[in-house]
């Protein structure tokens, strides 16, 4: 019979598993009535297994709830997974995971395009659920297919936004004019000069600044790739950090934070202030993020090699810092001008005569002379 601990606020079952232990178990859930059917549920399982060897069964509520647990400190993801987790439930809940066939997902999909989700969002969910069969399958040996490995749908081409260094200018102009967010210029500025993601600067603490060497040290656990990042200051992103220190010095000199308010916490968000900003500048469709797109952007249209580019933003590999790569085209002409080197140096001619070996006869020697024509 389902019951209640002192500790806790969800029903608990007591019951014999296939090898005659006792078996004490959450049901994570605070309705009795699921609980006494979780309870029916395992207890025939447990039958079935002892008198046949039957495999134990999971439902997806089951797999994702614990899964969910599991990884919800581990991921930076947790949030996103929740909300993908919404998704998935109305399609899979109740469904023993045995029972859930690569056309269910392939159905899923298909719902999801139709209600007008786009290909990286249902990637993300049909991921989600393919992330929580693999770890059940590594971490709790669960015996269970994934039919949603490898259902990865082709997406476009990602987004590319960013500002010429006249919009720049006209939006940090338009921030300055924002008395209410006295730090969101310095944020611009630092973003534009840094290329760091948001929660890497609401986030900087000031013993993380090195002002004397001209670096910011950012952990793993500070970072979206986990993965440690020191980010160079140039005159820019220095002169945001010394603005940023005169208000310290004046509001809050006991605040470990850069970007804080002038009671000593944290700034949270600029989502509202940059918004406003943008509106007054004249600048549309131009989020957050795209200040980090417009660091990149200068860089490569300024020569600055792709790899380096891509160990200043902190990408785990160049593909991602690709996207970028049209913006330098001279990069790419200087390449193509370097075969008119081979053939004025005369290797161009090696690569005529090679074609000689095809020919047969008399052919071959008219066939030269083509080639030396052209």
């Amino acid at each position: 019979m389902a019951y209640r601990r002192k500790d806790s606020a969800v029903y608990w079952v007591s019951f014999a598993d296939a090898s005659g232990t006792r078996v004490r178990r959450s049901t994570e859930t605070t309705a009795r009535k699921e609980a006494e059917a979780l309870e029916a549920k395992w207890k025939l399982e447990a039958h079935q297994q002892k008198q046949w060897g039957a495999p134990p069964s999971f439902t997806f509520d089951e797999l994702m709830l614990k899964y969910l647990q599991a990884t919800e400190t581990e991921k930076r993801s947790a949030e996103r997974d929740r909300m993908s987790a919404k998704h998935l439930y109305p399609a899979f809940t109740g469904r023993n995971l045995r029972e859930i066939s690569a056309a269910n997902v392939r159905k899923y999909i298909d719902d999801r395009k139709a209600k007008g989700a786009k290909p990286a969002t249902i990637n993300k969910e049909v991921g989600l659920l393919s992330a929580a069969i693999n770890y059940a399958r590594m971490e709790w040996d669960w015996e269970i297919p994934n039919p949603a490995a490898g259902r990865r749908l082709r997406e476009p081409e990602g987004r590319l936004r960013w500002l010429t260094r006249a919009e720049a200018g006209a939006l940090i102009r338009a921030a300055e004019a924002q008395r209410r967010a006295p730090h969101l210029p310095d944020f611009i500025r630092l973003a534009l000069n840094t290329g760091c993601r948001r929660g890497e600067l609401l986030g900087l603490e000031w013993r993380r600044v090195d002002l004397q060497r001209g670096l910011l040290y950012l952990e793993g656990d500070h970072t979206k790739s986990g993965r440690r990042r020191y980010v160079p200051l140039n005159q820019a992103a220095r002169g945001a950090l010394l603005s940023r220190m005169r208000f310290r010095a004046k509001y809050c000199p006991a605040s470990p934070w850069v970007f804080a308010a002038r009671s000593g916490k944290r700034i949270q968000s600029v989502k509202t202030a940059f918004a406003s900003a943008c509106e007054a500048a004249g600048i549309e469709d131009f989020r957050i993020h795209d200040l980090r797109h417009t660091c990149a952007a200068w860089l490569v249209s300024a020569g600055v090699p792709l790899p380096e580019v891509r160990d200043l933003l902190g990408h785990s590999t160049v593909t991602m810092t690709e996207r970028y790569a049209h913006l330098a085209p001279e990069n790419v002409r200087a390449a193509v001008q370097r075969l008119d080197g081979l053939h004025e140096s005369g290797h161009g001619e090696v690569i005529h005569n090679s074609e000689s070996r095809f020919g047969h006869g008399d052919d071959s020697a008219e066939k030269r002379k083509e080639v030396a024509a052209m």
